[in-house]
């Protein structure tokens, strides 16, 4: 019911809600770190404000993601569904040609690795 709506709720709209809501209720468990909402909102407001600030990233360009898992993980994926644009999410254990054929079949203009 909710993606038939005009526009469609997004899960970038829900997690928006959920911390305007409950901003400091916990999101996200680390190793021995909790996250809150409001934790998870700051962190991806600034980087999506350093994604278009610093790299000049505007919506609608693809964004290769390279990254292990760990909280930069999510908030950079939701810096840049803040900023609209798509993100190919790539394997960390891909090498070689795998990798090479992930991100020409992505069409990324950025990859983002740690």
């Amino acid at each position: 019911r909710r993606l038939s709506r005009r526009p469609a709720v997004t899960l970038l709209d829900v997690f928006q809600q959920h911390a305007r809501r409950r901003p400091r209720r916990a999101l996200l468990r680390f190793q021995d770190r909790v996250y809150t909402f409001e934790d998870l909102e700051r962190q991806s407001n600034r980087a999506a404000w350093a994604l278009s600030g610093r790299l000049g990233l505007r919506g609608g360009r693809t964004v290769a993601v390279l990254l292990p898992n760990e909280p930069a993980y999510v908030w950079t994926w939701l810096a840049l569904a803040k900023l609209g644009c798509p993100m190919a999410c790539l394997n960390t254990n891909v090498r070689g040609r795998a990798l090479r054929h992930a991100l020409q079949a992505a069409q990324a203009t950025l990859l983002l690795a740690s």
